[in-house]
């Protein structure tokens, strides 16, 4: 049964019953349960699954179901189910689309010859998916063999029956079923076998020797086919060609296979394949610059295959405007998402001689046909992110590109994309039985998502910005979408991008960005619940281009090809990133008009160009170019005549092995030419009657491997050679030979020719003349066959044979020579100081880009021989593409050594030697090849594996690698087979526990690495849980993290959790011990959790109460409420009783204080603060001490203090210092000499307002010495210090005895000079002024003081002082709490002077 979209919504019950096999697909979010259970069932038979139908339950049923099934449905409507319908409509915009999938899959079958075969298969998909046959990847079509092929579609359930199956219907077979949601397919193998001693009458017996279809080998040769074609854009091409295939059997047909630049072509819209038994014809129905290339037809039969090359190139379409560029070329969507893709093209080589502007591109909805514009203005970058699709709907993209003359043509459009999650292409699910009660419940309760993960901008361009990122773990059961944030950096100003409609897919593109401004990113996800916390924001990304343009590309070099092609070839670009390709263009000498040789780029550094006029010169230039643009041109190369070469030339994209060496080219590409002559012929060993002869291979073989070699000899008298004779009839494969039957002291001259598949080459140049003499040195004579391999820039390897002659004494060393190719004979110096006794030696002196050659020298106990002929010169460099052999250990503990090329010719192969031994014996190794990639198996590794192996290529420039296997590298490899053999499961933490939220429990730990079909066991105490109310389990496949939360611990919990884990063969498991006290801690933490979640209900503090003095000595105190609404209440209370509300009470966002002013004793107490509302009450309490009260209102006296200075007064030296608050409680002492000063009449101390003062009478030589003034606050106090004596800035007492006289007489420092009484009585109501006389230059600071605190000028007490003498103060209406002590302070610079008077007020009754 399918899920899909009805008009009707529905709550209620249906009742479905089925004979056959059903498939269940669950709308998103929803909530429906589904019973199932087999017909007949029981009770004890019923299964539940949960569904989705939250807005609407949406079915439809398979069609070949749809006779065998009843539905009941009882309609109970309910409100509450259209509650989010609007926002569900936006999330799950077709959602119940879905790619294909195979319910069932088609299986292999062997069958009898003449038998019939049945290949069936059941498909689920919506829309319904199309359904195709393939045989060996070619298109089956009932109709081209009518009977043969039968195909069937019924239902969704679709098969293909072969009738009377033959030889011929072995093959692997591929359905492929597609719709606008993807394409899928599954491949089934069909064998066809014979019985023993049948073999049609029409079939030649089998011979012995090659086995092959039929028994029979058979000779393919194409002919007449097809050359350089040329062609314009929406013009049709046919390439064609005749294969003829011999013996001619009427039933047999070859595999037929055309490719394109190496890439098979399949049948399409755009080309089309064709087989007529003698010709193979592709057809180019509507021709696009995609089209062009190199096309390869490939005949292929079970014993060898045929090919066939040549290219195509494709021109521009005339313009539609004069003067507009040629059509972008090659889109392609990537990245595809619910309503995302990337669009990316190649753009044209034709810019119709204006640069071009920018490239436009269109989406059209498959099924439409109206095309509407992604871009409102022109982007240069050759890559564009087109938003806003409409998620499960299909769409095709074209491009086009835009210069001042106009608009191109459009593109060839892209492939179908469709718009959804790239998880939902392979979703799957499997079939069930049964019968299906489907009931409906209420929606659960949406739970808002969490913070996206892993944000980061990848790709950004002066016209957009990428973001992409993670969905969050914490979702719920809904789908999620996401808004987009920015800011500029450096700002915490935060502007959503997205306002109106949320995105849904994890990526996001950002346009009308300010280019050179710098933004930082951040996501939030959204659902029915809310919007969730941001995501972290990511770093500062400024807004321009990434990626530079390519440097334009160096030397360009032609070279003569044919009579109408050249070979150009140039220097890559240096530093060129996501190259794309080049651009090849040529121009006839003085016309300085270039046209473009290729209309598609090609990524070589070589390219043929065709279509040249025979005779004229051209100079040619190339430019490169990525996604950013096409770079500079190269510079102009030299000029050069189109004139074939004298080898006739090369196709395109063909060229023997090794390139065009030594003059040889071949002209017919279906003729395989003969080898080249031979060459470096050399005596190894004389003796009376023979020579051992040896020689270098030649440069170049020829189509095919070289098969032996033939040598001739001629005598040579009086220096007249004679007639050539053969010296050996049957080839030999070794570069040596021993030519026998020549006659002693005889002159000879010798001559060789390789063999190939082709024939016989043409013989080498006569050799030297030669003495037929026996050697009798005593040393041995020359190595030989000398091999350069495993080329690198520093290092590479020299194989070479030992010397045939072995002089007196057997050979036991060598010595290798090394010096450079140019240098001279003298240059020659030794590799190895000490003989070497393999026949190889890995040289490691080399400097790169430096050219080699090298020669051995052999060894016996007589001393050193005669040096070999030296190496061909070798280049000290590592070739582009060069690999190495890779070690690798599959997961059943396989040891392997892997090498790849990506250069193989159809006669490549892999050869792999141990210490540079071919390997034939595959006792301890195993050799499998498969394409570009080989493998060495070690069978059952041990110490006799120890050694160098390597693996070269053959018919290619050299590759090959070596590895060596050394004891210790054995041994770790044994190790790590050890481990994959029996795997563990890493973890990256153990089982731990932690608190949640309410308390909860939550057990879990974190795999580094397992799959999504790893399996977890959770046991306490021996015994397996299971999912259910008390524990709740959960695994995170991509993040491995897997926990079990648990509500609360009870005393039962007490013991051992263990989570064990499998994934496939590995294993692994944690246990968590909670016993004794660990457990008790752990169950009082959660409990104490528990208890503040539900107080956390109400309003509560989130910070409790606290205190905090102020420099004023004011006491403030606070807390932090939350939860808080406008009908909370806050009381305060101090010991008990309320405090009322005197206007220090305030309440502000969450924060609640309390301002106690002018300190004192009696503010000591236990203060309380209560915060309730309906939905519950919070307390905080806080006991607010007499003694920590004080002493933090002293410590911040203290630090007010001002630094103790030096008065001289009229009675003698005064010290003090200013404090910005003082409080009679204040302990303070005064030190003179570290001493504690005994005061006296003489010395005396005393507070005026906020001055403490120490008062020395008549000074004398006695009293100088530091004095220093200690404020005590319970901690560690603070003293205030000064020196009265020494030199500079501090004044010495002798001079402030001196000058005292003169302060006494002269100084007119501020003074009170009377008029104020010492106590005055007054009644209550009564005004009350005093006023008194003030002296002093300059004119003195007056400040009244009541208690000790100063008095500030109002309605009630009016403070002046006029002229700078007088000092008045009244008090407009007395009443009694105006009575206490007042004093008047004045001071200057000189001094300073208080006078004190005392205020009494009384009522009249009172005195009465």
């Amino acid at each position: 049964m399918y899920c899909h979209r009805s008009n009707v919504s529905f709550h209620g019950l249906i009742l479905l019953c089925f004979p056959f096999p059903w498939k269940v697909t669950c709308v998103p979010h929803s909530n429906v349960y589904v019973k199932a259970y087999p017909a007949p069932f029981t009770q004890e038979d019923h299964k539940i699954y949960h569904l989705s139908a939250r807005t609407s339950c949406h079915w439809v049923l398979h069609s070949v179901f749809r006779e065998h099934y009843r539905i009941m449905l009882i309609e109970h409507t309910d409100p509450q189910i259209y509650e989010n319908e609007e926002y569900h409509k936006c999330m799950n915009e077709d959602s119940l689309m879905h790619a294909p999938e195979f319910v069932i899959k088609p299986r292999s079958h062997t069958v009898w010859e003449k038998q019939c075969v049945r290949l069936h298969c059941t498909v689920s998909g919506w829309p319904d998916p199309r359904v195709v046959w393939y045989k060996n990847n070619v298109t089956i079509d009932p109709m081209a063999r009518p009977g043969k092929y039968k195909l069937q579609s019924s239902y969704n359930m679709h098969s293909l029956e072969i009738d009377r199956c033959d030889f011929d219907d072995t093959a692997q077979y591929r359905v492929s079923a597609m719709n606008s949601r993807g394409e899928l397919s599954t491949f089934a193998s069909v064998v066809v076998k014979r019985f023993k001693g049948e073999v049609e009458e029409a079939l030649p017996m089998p011979r012995h020797g090659i086995v092959s279809e039929y028994g029979i080998t058979f000779e393919t040769h194409i002919v007449d086919g097809f050359g350089v074609s040329f062609g314009r854009e929406g013009e049709t091409m046919s390439l064609g060609a005749m294969v003829i295939i011999s013996p001619n059997l009427a039933r047999y047909q070859p595999e037929v296979q055309w490719y394109r630049d190496d890439v098979l072509l399949q049948p399409s819209k755009w080309c089309q394949m064709h087989w007529s038994g003698d010709k193979a014809t592709l057809t180019l129905t509507h021709l696009n610059k995609e089209d062009e290339g190199l096309y390869t037809l490939r005949i292929t039969t079970k014993t060898k295959y045929e090919t066939y090359s040549a290219y195509v190139f494709v021109r521009d379409a005339d313009a539609e405007v004069e003067g507009a560029p040629g059509a972008p070329l090659d889109v392609t969507c990537q990245d595809a998402s619910k309503d995302y893709v990337i669009v990316t093209w190649k753009q044209p080589a034709v810019d119709g001689g204006n640069s071009i502007l920018g490239y436009f591109v269109d989406r059209c909805e498959v099924g439409t046909t109206h095309w509407s514009q992604c871009n409102d203005t022109p982007i240069k970058f050759a890559r564009f992110p087109v938003t806003g699709l409409v998620e499960g709907r299909s769409y095709t993209f074209r491009v086009r590109a835009v210069n001042k003359s106009g608009m191109s043509r459009p593109s060839r459009t892209s492939e179908v994309v469709a718009a959804m999650d790239p998880a939902d292409r392979t979703r799957s699910s499997a079939p069930w039985t049964g019968q299906i009660i489907v009931t409906e419940e209420e929606p659960a309760e949406g739970v808002v998502p969490g913070r996206p993960k892993e944000l980061e901008v990848t790709e950004a361009t002066k016209n957009y910005v990428v973001l992409s990122w993670k969905a969050p773990g914490e979702r719920g059961h809904e789908g999620i979408m996401y808004y987009v944030e920015k800011c500029v950096s450096g700002t915490d100003s935060w502007q959503r991008v997205n306002t109106e409609i949320p995105v849904k897919s994890p990526r996001y593109a950002l346009f009308d960005l300010a280019e050179g401004k710098a933004y930082r990113f951040r996501v939030r996800c959204c659902n029915s619940a809310g919007v969730g916390e941001p995501s972290e924001a990511t770093e500062a990304t400024t807004v321009g281009d990434k990626l530079d343009i390519p440097s334009a590309p160096g030397r360009v070099v032609p070279t003569r090809n044919t009579d109408t092609s050249v070979v150009v070839s140039w220097e890559a670009s240096r530093n060129a990133k996501e190259l794309v390709g080049y651009y090849i263009e040529a121009s006839i000498v003085g016309s300085n008009t270039f046209e473009p040789c290729n209309n598609k780029p090609v990524k070589a550094t070589r390219f043929v160009c065709h279509g040249l006029v025979t005779g004229e010169s051209y100079v040619f230039r190339v430019k490169a170019l990525n996604a950013a643009g096409l770079s500079e041109c190269s510079q102009e190369s030299e000029a050069i005549k189109v004139k074939a070469a004298i080898g006739g030339g090369i196709p395109h994209g063909v060229l023997p092995e090794g390139g065009v060496t030594n003059g040889w080219l071949f002209s017919n590409p279906l003729t395989l030419p003969s080898p080249t002559p031979p060459y470096g012929i050399s005596v190894l060993e004389c003796v009376r009657d023979s020579m051992v002869l040896a020689w270098k291979q030649p440069t170049f073989i020829g189509g095919a491997d070289i098969t032996g070699y033939f040598v001739d000899y001629r005598e040579v008298i009086n220096g007249v050679p004679g007639k050539w004779h053969e010296a050996n009839v049957k080839a030999v494969s070794d570069r040596a030979y021993r030519v026998s039957d020549l006659k002693e002291n005889r002159k000879y001259q010798f001559q060789v020719r390789a063999a190939n598949m082709a024939g016989v080459g043409i013989p080498s140049l006569p050799s030297e003349t030669f003495i037929c003499e026996e050697w009798t040195i005593a040393v041995p004579g020359p190595p030989h066959d000398l091999q350069v391999t495993e080329v690198r820039a520093n290092t590479l390897v020299l194989l070479f044979k030992p010397p045939v002659y072995q002089g007196r004494d057997p050979v036991n060393g060598f010595y290798v020579d090394i010096k450079e190719a140019d240098a001279e004979e003298e240059a020659w110096r030794g590799v190895n100081e000490k003989a070497i006794s393999t026949n190889y030696m890995k040289i490691k002196i080399l400097k790169e880009g430096v050219t080699y050659v090298f020669r051995v020298r052999a060894q016996n106990k007589a001393g050193v021989g005669k040096a070999s002929e030296p190496t061909e010169p070798v280049l000290a460099e590592t070739k582009p593409g060069t690999t190495e052999i890779v070690v690798d250990i599959d997961d059943d503990g396989v040891i392997s050594m892997n090498f790849a090329c990506s250069n193989l010719t159809p006669d490549s192969k892999f050869v792999w030697s141990k210490n540079y031994k071919e390997i034939t014996d595959e006792t301890r190794i195993t050799v499998a090849t498969s394409g570009e990639k080989s493998k060495a198996i070690f069978n059952m590794p041990a110490e006799d594996d120890i050694g160098i192996y390597s693996c070269a290529v053959t018919h290619t420039n050299g590759e090959s690698s070596s590895y060596t296997l050394s004891a210790e590298e054995l041994k770790k490899l044994l190790e790590i087979s050890h481990d994959h053999k029996f795997p563990i499961i890493p973890l990256k933490t153990e089982l731990a526990v932690e608190l949640q939220e309410k308390g909860r429990i939550r057990f879990w730990l974190q795999a580094e690495k397992i799959s999504a079909n790893g399996k977890i066991e959770y046991v306490f105490n021996d015994n397996t849980l299971s999912q259910g109310e008390k524990y709740k389990m959960n695994f995170n496949k991509d993040t491995g993290v897997i926990e079990m939360i648990m509500e609360s611990l009870l005393q039962e919990d007490e013991g051992t959790f263990t989570f064990q884990l499998q994934d496939g063969k590995a294993t692994n498991q944690s246990s968590l011990v909670l016993i004794g006290e660990v457990f008790k801690g752990l169950q009082k933490e959660s409990e104490f959790m528990c208890k503040e979640w539900h107080r956390k209900q109400g309003p509560h503090f989130v910070e409790y109460l606290s205190y905090e003095v102020t420099p004023e000595c004011c006491v403030f105190l606070k807390c932090k409420v939350g939860n808080i609404k406008k009908e909370t209440v806050a009381l305060w209370y101090k010991d008990g009783r309320e405090v009322k509300g005197d206007g220090n009470l305030t309440f502000t966002e969450g924060v609640l204080n309390l301002e106690i002013a002018q300190i004192s004793k009696k503010d000591a107490g236990v203060y309380e603060i209560v915060m309730k509302d309906d939905r519950g009450k919070d307390t905080s309490t806080l006991n607010l001490t007499e003694q920590d009260l004080m002493n933090e209102m002293f410590s911040h006296i203290a630090n007010s203090s001002t630094a103790l200075k030096i008065q001289s007064t009229e009675e003698g030296i005064r010290l003090y210092s200013f404090v910005s608050y003082y409080n009679e409680a204040l302990q303070v002492t005064w030190h003179h000499k570290d001493s504690a000063i005994a005061f006296t009449d003489r010395i005396k101390s005393g507070v005026v307002g906020e001055q403490l003062w120490l008062q020395i009478t008549e000074p004398t030589e006695k009293d100088k010495g530091k004095y220093a003034i200690e404020f005590h606050d319970g901690k560690g106090g603070l003293k205030r210090t000064v020196e009265l004596a020494g030199q500079g800035e501090t004044t010495s007492a002798s001079q402030i005895l001196s000058g005292l006289i003169l302060v006494l007489l002269f100084s007119d420092r501020a003074r009170v000079a009377g008029g104020l009484p010492d106590v005055v009585t007054i009644q209550e109501l009564k005004a009350l002024n005093l006023t008194c006389n003030i002296s002093g230059d300059p004119v003195p600071e007056v400040v009244w003081l009541k208690n000790e605190r100063e008095i500030v000028s109002d309605d009630h007490y009016i403070m002046k002082f006029e002229s700078g003498k007088y000092a008045s103060f009244t008090i407009t209406t007395v009443n009694t709490t105006d009575s206490g002590k007042y004093s008047i302070l004045v001071k200057n610079k000189y001094g300073t002077e208080s006078a004190d008077f005392t205020i009494s007020v009384f009522s009249p009754d009172s005195k009465k």
